[in-house]
């Protein structure tokens, strides 16, 4: 099956997949080949993705993602998201003062849209280091 991952700014990986594991409102999911179909929400948190049926934890790929829509066929998976950042791609260091700054906003914020607002960036630094924590990990075997 083949992995398509759309960003506002346009495609951000399309390869081939032998399974994705996606993060949806109801709970984590795994898609292989052959998979039902559905469309579904995705929520924020981390895409990763084994090339083959032979992959290594090692050689998984991991990408953060903003919430969005998922889309499974049994020959593709299609996730459209306004944000996707790869793994190698993510400074840890600027992600945590992203993430210090976003936990002042939502301590400081007076209203509930900026509560809200805060909350998400809160939430979209959180994913993002996470991704990052796993990339180092995998680095390292």
């Amino acid at each position: 099956m083949n992995l398509e991952l759309v960003t506002l700014t346009g495609v951000k990986h399309d390869a081939p997949a032998y399974s994705v594991t996606l993060p949806t409102v109801d709970g984590e999911i795994s898609v292989f080949p052959g998979h039902e179909p559905l469309v579904t929400l995705a929520r924020a948190g981390v895409i990763s993705v084994r090339a083959s049926k032979h992959t290594s934890d090692a050689d998984t790929e991991f990408f953060a993602i903003s919430g969005g829509v998922i889309e499974v066929a049994p020959t593709h998976v299609r996730v459209l998201v306004d944000e996707a950042d790869h793994g190698e791609e993510i400074v840890e260091a600027h992600t945590r003062a992203a993430l210090e700054r976003a936990v002042a906003m939502r301590d400081e914020a007076e209203t509930q849209v900026e509560r809200e607002k805060a909350h998400r960036l809160v939430t979209q630094q959180q994913v993002r280091l996470k991704v990052a924590d796993l990339h180092r990990r995998k680095r390292r075997r």
